[in-house]
Formats: structure tokens, C-alpha cells, sequence
């Protein structure tokens, strides 16, 4: 499965353009409130240059990036945790994501309508995160009374252990602090992930600024006061143009780089924007060039080859023999992939090992 973002935030902040720059779609756009009212669901391709330089040494039929899939839901306003403006309808729609994106309008527009009637980033911000822990506290409420009398009587051990821990969460929560504010361990996350609770996910800030504050470099005190509040529970901050990448996202590879140059930027806001989301979720890149495909899949920093070989297939993982492993660099230093076994390049590698960013590999495995 692709790794999956949410995006959400306030009503005409430009969620559903920022959506279009990612994934070239055609969400919906307007000036007025739950214009999005189903999900908007999208692909959006990881760009890797190393990907067209594989491209030359294999000569592979067919090339397949690596990808993102975004959702993008309605506007939430205030009380949508209670569904209003259908906000819980809305919320349940990015429960299962791995990121959520929090869009948060910074750029002035009189003819963009404001649900609040101004504009003030930190309080935007802040009704939703208000929400979304409210959301969250309404699934513990609902859940600890069907299991407080069982754990309290220690009939079933896994009970307990899960109301004592829906506890210490419903504290956190009444304090107005998200769960990823709190350090849990990989036995606790695995004891509440089917909850899907909104305010765990990563999150990121998606500052969207008008295109004069990229050129004169405004807003740095709003942006400055946003990255403060952000750094409370570990969250990233970046600042994008959705309506210049939007309109970048419809230009051809040449006509963009031109453009990107013309601002005197080194890449477009959106590829900084995957970049980002890889590092706050600590994702890389492995390689495969089986059956004249080049194809390039995302993986978790840490996992071992088979661990990897799953990703590819069940079968891969469960019948896997051995990993043969040679990293980009070492390939490139090579210059052709036979050149780079006769030279004792190419190594084979069992179950533990460790994938790093950048490996070529060639999965055998016998089912």
C-alpha cells in the first residue's frame, strides 16, 4: 500500500488547490464553505532524479515512481467533532492516514471569503487541533465504559492494559494536548492503532502564502510564530503557493524548470513538500529492475530486506531466500551493473539486513 496523507484545515484556506498542485486533479474550487463535500483521492508522484539515471543503465520497458496518495476533505469548522457542517463525516475519511497536512491560510485576499473574518494563523490552528482532540476524546469516552467494569475486575489482561492506557490518553487530552504530544512505545501504538486517533498521526504545517511573499520574503514573522507552536509536540512547518504550484502543476517539465529559474528558486514548492513529509515520517527509497521494470518503492528507515520484500508481495517475504544489494552510488561509480558484479559489487544479503536509501535490489525467495 502507497503511504497516504490527509489534508485538512479551515474552509477556503486552499486545501483542494494545494490538492490539484499535488496530484494534477480537478477538486472543485470556489469561494464558499463545503464546497469538497466527498473526499477527494489522488496519486501524487515522489520525484527521484536517480530514477532516470537508472533509466539509461537498464533500459527497462516500463519506469514506476514511487507514490503518495492524498485525500483531501471539506473545510472543518467549529463543533465538527459533533458533526457540524458534517464535520464528523468528514474526519472519519482521514483516520486511516499516515500524515495529516493542516493547510493553514496566511496570504491576505479580499475576494476569499475568511470563516472566521480574518486572517490569524495561530488561531486557525488552533480550532482545529481544538477539534480534532475533541474527536479523539469522543472514541475513548464511547469506548471506556464497555470495558471499564472487565479491567477493573482484571478479567482479561489485554483489557486492562488498554483502559489503563485509554486513561492516561483521555488525561492527555482533557489537558487540550494531542497524543503525539505523549511518548508512547511500540506496544502501546499497536495496542491503540485501530483507533485511528487523528491528533497521534505526524503532523505538518502548510503555510500558504500569497506569491509576492515568496519574492519579498514576508510573512516570516507569522511563519516564525507558527514554527514556536509547532515545535511544542515536534510538528514540521513549511510554507507553499498553492495557487502558483497549482499553476505549475498544468505547465510541461520545461516550462516548469523555466519558471522555478524565473523565481530564482531551486525547486518547486510541491517536490519540497513530499521531501518533507519523507522526513517527518522517516521514509526512503529502495530500487528493483526485475522483468525489464524499473520501479522505485517507499519503505520505513530501519526495515531489514525482508521486511522490504514484503512491501513488494507477501510471497516475497515469506519464501525469501536472499537479497542481492548494490547501492546507487556504488553502481554509478561502476557504470553498468555487469560491470559492477564482475568487480564483487553487487552482495548478498540475508533476512537482517538493513535497507538503506539508494539500494538496487534483487529479491530471490522460493514459495
Amino acid at each position: 500500500m502507497p503511504l497516504t496523507a490527509g489534508i485538512i484545515g479551515l474552509p477556503n484556506v486552499g486545501k483542494s488547490t494545494l490538492y490539484n498542485a499535488l496530484t494534477k486533479g480537478q477538486a472543485l474550487i470556489a469561494n464558499y464553505a463545503f464546497t469538497t463535500i466527498e473526499p477527494n483521492v489522488g496519486n501524487v508522484i515522489v520525484p527521484d532524479e536517480r530514477l532516470a539515471v537508472l533509466e539509461t543503465l537498464f533500459t527497462p520497458n516500463k519506469v514506476t515512481p514511487t507514490s503518495i496518495e492524498v485525500t483531501d476533505i471539506a473545510g472543518l469548522v467549529k463543533g465538527a467533532h459533533q458533526g457540524e457542517g458534517l464535520g464528523n463525516q468528514f474526519l472519519s475519511h482521514i483516520r486511516n492516514v499516515d500524515a495529516v497536512l493542516h493547510v493553514v491560510r496566511v496570504f491576505e485576499d479580499d475576494q476569499v471569503t475568511h470563516v472566521e473574518g480574518s486572517i490569524n494563523a495561530i488561531r486557525d490552528i488552533e480550532n482545529i487541533e481544538t477539534e480534532l482532540i475533541l474527536a479523539d476524546l469522543a472514541l475513548i469516552e464511547k469506548r471506556l465504559p464497555k470495558i471499564e467494569k472487565k479491567a477493573i475486575l482484571n478479567v482479561d489482561a489485554d483489557l486492562s492494559k488498554e483502559f489503563n492506557l485509554l486513561k492516561l490518553l483521555e488525561e492527555t487530552l482533557n489537558q487540550g494536548k494531542p497524543l503525539r504530544s505523549l511518548k508512547l512505545n511500540a506496544f502501546e501504538l499497536n495496542l491503540i492503532q485501530p483507533y485511528g486517533f487523528l491528533t497521534l498521526k505526524p503532523m505538518m504545517f502548510v503555510l500558504n502564502i500569497s506569491e509576492n511573499a515568496i519574492a519579498n520574503d514576508s510573512d516570516q514573522e507569522v511563519i516564525a510564530k507558527v514554527i514556536e507552536y509547532a515545535e511544542r509536540n515536534g510538528d514540521h512547518v513549511m510554507t507553499i503557493c498553492a495557487d502558483l504550484e497549482a499553476m505549475m502543476a498544468e505547465l510541461d517539465d520545461e516550462e516548469k524548470a523555466l519558471y522555478i529559474e524565473t523565481l530564482e528558486l531551486n525547486e518547486s514548492g510541491i517536490a519540497k513538500l513530499i521531501r518533507a513529509i519523507y522526513e517527518r515520517l522517516g521514509l526512503e527509497t529502495f530500487f528493483t529492475t526485475e522483468n525489464q521494470q524499473l520501479r522505485a518503492w517507499t519503505f520505513k528507515k530501519g526495515a531489514n530486506a525482508q521486511e522490504c520484500a514484503g512491501i513488494i508481495h507477501s510471497d516475497f517475504a515469506r519464501g525469501f531466500i536472499r537479497a542481492e544489494v548494490i547501492h546507487y552510488d556504488e553502481l554509478i561509480a561502476c557504470g553498468q551493473y555487469h560491470e559492477a558484479k564482475k568487480l564483487g559489487k553487487v552482495r548478498s544479503e540475508g533476512k537482517a539486513y538493513e535497507v538503506t536509501d539508494g539500494d538496487i535490489i534483487v529479491f530471490r525467495f522460493n514459495v
